[in-house]
């Protein structure tokens, strides 16, 4: 795992590679994105059919969660320890208002409250400590307190339990290869008092298969078909995991505790 990832995205060359390259048109992180869109856009439309939620996307990246829901929340704000990745955002035009938040310290809190509210964390908790991972969940939890104040959607994009897994052993000791199970998402969310209510699955094959476009075509068949079964999702390498909060966070056997 590295240990780095939030130093790497300072860098506005690497902001660019980001929206252009990995999010290139008909590249694997894009198909993903589509699908992601899909299935967040109706889970708004059915989860808050009285009123539209306000997003705060954390983690924001060059704005791709906040552009999947416009039109959808009645506000949004997105927050990144990147000025650069923030930059980015705003030149693409992410409809949003930008936070520039410290990448140590007490964890940010939320620049408004209110609910409803969707809290959206993507491409994050794969690559990065358990420490940023808990300052995530500690800043959704600060903007989720309680069951009904709405919905928390994680991203995992290296589940252990999918065709991914293949190649671990050819990429052992690659910084960039990292994994989560179900049961370790599952437990950091509790941790924070919230509870897994739905999960879907949005890629079952790895991004290799789309690399060789002999066999991006049955790439593209397989995740139509296994994106729409849920039973699926156990097995599909890219996750999404909608929780609500259910308890107050456990903080007391955790040693960074007092921060988030």
């Amino acid at each position: 795992m590295r240990t780095d990832y939030t130093e790497i995205f300072q860098d506005p060359a690497a902001a660019e590679k980001y929206e252009t390259v990995v999010y290139a048109p008909d590249s694997y992180a894009s198909a993903v994105n589509e699908r992601q869109r899909r299935y967040l856009r109706a889970l708004v439309l059915r989860s808050f059919p009285d009123r539209r939620p306000v997003q705060h996307d954390f983690a924001c990246g060059t704005g791709r969660a906040i552009r999947t829901l416009h039109g959808l929340v009645r506000a949004a704000h997105g927050y990144d320890t990147s000025a650069a990745m923030l930059a980015k955002a705003a030149e693409v035009g992410a409809p949003a208002a930008l936070h520039e938040v410290p990448a140590t310290g007490p964890v940010p809190a939320p620049v408004t409250a209110g609910t409803p509210a969707i809290v959206t964390i993507f491409r994050l908790l794969l690559n990065v400590d358990d420490a940023t991972r808990h300052r995530a969940l500690g800043f959704a939890a600060r903007a989720l307190p309680h069951h009904r104040a709405g919905l928390l959607v994680v991203e995992n994009h290296g589940n252990r339990a999918s065709l991914r897994h293949l190649r671990g052993r050819r990429r052992r000791g690659d910084s960039w290869f990292a994994e989560l199970s179900h049961d370790e998402v599952t437990t950091l969310l509790a941790r924070h008092g919230f509870t897994v209510v739905e999960r879907r699955g949005c890629a079952m094959v790895p991004q290799g298969w789309y690399s060789r476009r002999w066999l991006r075509p049955l790439a593209r068949l397989v995740d139509g078909v296994g994106v729409r079964l849920p039973l699926l999702s156990g097995f599909a390498v890219d996750v999404l995991y909608v929780a609500r909060r259910t308890h107050p966070a456990s903080t007391a056997t955790h040693p960074d505790a007092a921060t988030w």
